[in-house]
C-alpha cells in the first residue's frame, strides 16, 4: 500500500474516539490477513529462534524461569513459544493497548493442539490463555508503580521499542532497574528502519531521517508511531539506566545495494548529521542487557 494512502487512513482513524478508531484499525488488520494465526506463527518463529540462539550463547537457561514480555501485540505467540518450546514456568505480558481477540486465541489453542500435539490447558477469563500466561493490557510501564516487584528472569521485546516515545523508554528502563528484583536480563529486538518502506518500495528504509522532529510528528499517528532513535540513542538509554550490555548485534547495509543507494540520495535533517553512517544504517538490532 502506498505510504500516503496508508497515512491518510491512519490520520482519519486518529480523529475518531479511541474505541471506534481502534475498532476500525483491528478490522483493517484482519482484512490485511495480519490477524491470522498462520501469519502470526510465521512472523514470530524466526525471531524466537534467533532469541534462543542469543540466550544460549550467553548461557541463559529459560526452563522453569519467569519471562516478562514488553509489548503483547495482537496475540500471545511469543508467550506460547516460551511456555511450550522453552519450558518457561510463567510468562507475563504487558501492553499499552488491548489488541487480543478471544476468537484468535481460541484458534491459536487449536493450532498448537493440532500442529504440535500440545494439550493447551486454559484458565477462565476474558481470554482462554494457558494457566501460566498472564495478560496485562492498557498498562503504561513508563508510569511509576505500574511495574510489580515480582521476580522475573528475563524481559523480552520484539519490534516494540521503536514504537515507544524516547522519554517513555527512559522511564520504562528506570522502572525496571529500580523496581524489579535483581539479577535479571533483558533481550530487545529492535527494528529501527522506516516501517513505511516495508509496504511501499518507493521509499528508502531511512526516509524518515530527512524530517525535522516537528515535520515527522505530523507524518504519523498513534497507529503508526515510530521514534527514529538510532543505535547509540538506544545504548545510551540502557546504560544510563544502569544496564550492562552483554551482547549486541545488528545488520549493516551493503554499499552495493539499492537500499544503500536510496539512503545516499537522501538529504538528512541536521538532527542526524552527527551520527556515523554505521550508526544511522544499523538495522535489526538485538541487544542483551543485564542488571546485577
Amino acid at each position: 500500500m502506498n505510504h500516503k494512502i496508508k497515512s491518510l487512513i491512519f490520520k482519519s482513524l486518529d480523529i475518531l474516539p479511541n474505541k471506534f478508531g481502534y475498532g476500525v484499525y483491528h478490522q483493517l488488520q484482519k482484512f490485511l490477513n495480519r490477524n491470522s494465526v498462520n501469519y502470526k506463527i510465521k512472523t514470530n518463529d524466526s525471531s524466537f529462534n534467533e532469541a534462543l540462539k542469543i540466550l544460549a550463547k550467553a548461557t541463559i537457561e529459560l526452563k522453569n524461569k519467569t519471562i516478562f514480555e514488553l509489548g503483547s501485540g495482537w496475540a500471545p505467540i511469543i508467550p506460547y513459544f516460551f511456555t511450550y518450546f522453552a519450558k518457561a514456568s510463567k510468562v507475563v505480558t504487558y501492553d499499552i493497548n488491548e489488541h487480543y481477540d478471544a476468537k484468535t486465541i481460541a484458534k491459536l489453542n487449536a493450532y498448537f493442539s493440532s500442529e504440535f500435539n500440545i494439550n493447551v490447558v486454559t484458565k477462565k477469563g476474558t481470554y482462554e490463555l494457558p494457566s501460566n500466561i498472564s495478560y496485562y493490557p492498557n498498562k503504561n510501564l513508563a508510569n511509576s508503580g505500574s511495574i510489580s516487584d515480582d521476580s522475573v528472569d528475563l524481559i523480552f521485546s520484539r519490534f516494540v521499542l521503536e514504537h515507544i516515545p524516547p522519554e517513555d523508554l527512559v522511564k520504562i528502563h528506570e522502572n525496571f532497574a529500580q523496581n524489579l528484583p535483581k539479577p535479571f536480563h533483558i533481550l530487545h529486538m529492535i527494528s529501527p528502519s522506516d516501517h513505511r518502506a516495508y509496504n511501499d518500495s518507493s521509499l528508502s528504509y531511512y526516509d524518515f531521517l530527512k524530517y525535522s522532529a516537528e515535520a515527522w510528528k505530523k507524518n504519523h499517528t498513534k497507529f503508526d508511531y515510530h521514534n527514529r532513535l538510532r543505535l547509540p540513542d538506544y545504548l545510551d538509554i540502557f546504560k544510563n539506566a544502569g544496564f550492562e550490555v552483554v551482547s549486541l548485534d545488528y545488520d549493516t547495509c551493503d554499499k552495493t545495494s539499492e537500499k544503500y543507494k536510496k539512503f545516499k540520495e537522501l538529504t538528512l535533517h541536521k538532527d542526524f548529521e552527527n551520527y556515523t553512517e554505521e550508526e544511522l544504517l544499523a538495522g535489526s538490532i538485538n541487544v542483551l542487557l543485564r542488571m546485577s
